[in-house]
């Protein structure tokens, strides 16, 4: 019974922070990349192929799960290779070196990406 009621104001307080979150306000810190800023590198990668060819692409939102140290290097960007399994083609963004932290030296963040319509 007290952990339900616990769980119950615990989420209660948290709901308007959970309401207001989006990727437009989810910025890089000093400790953290955020996931606009994940997504932009990803739409800048995606403008320049749409430049190249015939095939048009839009970009999704990265999983809204993902959580990543700041990179201290510039990130980079290229297609997801299909042999790591993804379904669906989406732009691999990566940091080839985190600032220092605890967790990872390192990271790369799939963000899903789909034909436009009307494109062959």
């Amino acid at each position: 019974m007290l952990r339900s009621l616990v769980f119950t104001t615990a989420l209660s307080v948290c709901m308007p922070f959970l309401a207001s979150w989006s990727i437009e306000t989810d910025c890089s810190t000093r400790d953290k990349h955020g996931l606009f800023d994940i997504r932009e590198e990803a739409r800048r990668f995606i403008a320049q192929e749409n430049a190249k060819g015939q095939e048009r692409w839009d970009v999704l939102e990265p999983n809204a799960k993902v959580l990543v140290p700041r990179c201290a290097v510039p990130l980079q960007t290229r297609w997801t290779p299909k042999s790591l399994g993804r379904s669906k083609p989406s732009v691999m963004v990566i940091c080839a070196a985190a600032v220092p932290n605890a967790v990872m030296e390192r990271w790369d963040v799939p963000v899903p990406v789909e034909r436009k319509s009307g494109s062959p």
